[in-house]
């Protein structure tokens, strides 16, 4: 297998108000797409979003409960500063921030905070991270 991932798909419950998240709060770059899913680029990363029912389905597996699904993803921006930006900016569109931003123990400064579906998000500021 090459090391890359190519598509993230993440099954939601309410497709038309997290695709409005993602969409509208984030700023990502919607895709055009038939209307059961929704793409957005990431660079070389593509981010899909399918209501639950039907990743189950296609995965061949029962629907399960909710809460911690046991992941995180995460986005590194270029300061402490963008980070608190960002994080205050996603809690006015409706997102949740678990954690505020604060200095970590490996040196850098981050934040959490969880989408509309319930997803959790890292927001970072990584000195050491090449790809900003």
């Amino acid at each position: 297998m090459e090391p890359r991932i190519s598509l993230i798909t993440l099954g939601v419950a309410d497709l038309d108000r997290v695709t409005r998240f993602y969409e509208e709060c984030l700023g990502l770059p919607r895709l055009e797409t038939p209307p059961s899913i929704t793409f957005f680029e990431l660079g070389k990363t593509w981010l899909a979003l399918w209501s639950s029912e039907s990743l189950t389905t296609d995965a061949g597996l029962a629907p399960e409960g909710s809460g911690f699904r046991g992941f995180a993803l995460a986005h590194n921006v270029r300061s402490p500063a963008e980070v608190d930006a960002l994080l205050a900016h996603v809690a006015a569109c409706g997102g949740t921030v678990t954690k505020p931003g604060q200095p970590t123990d490996w040196g850098g400064y981050s934040g959490y905070f969880i989408d509309p579906d319930g997803f959790l998000w890292e927001l970072a500021h990584n000195p050491d991270f090449p790809h900003v």
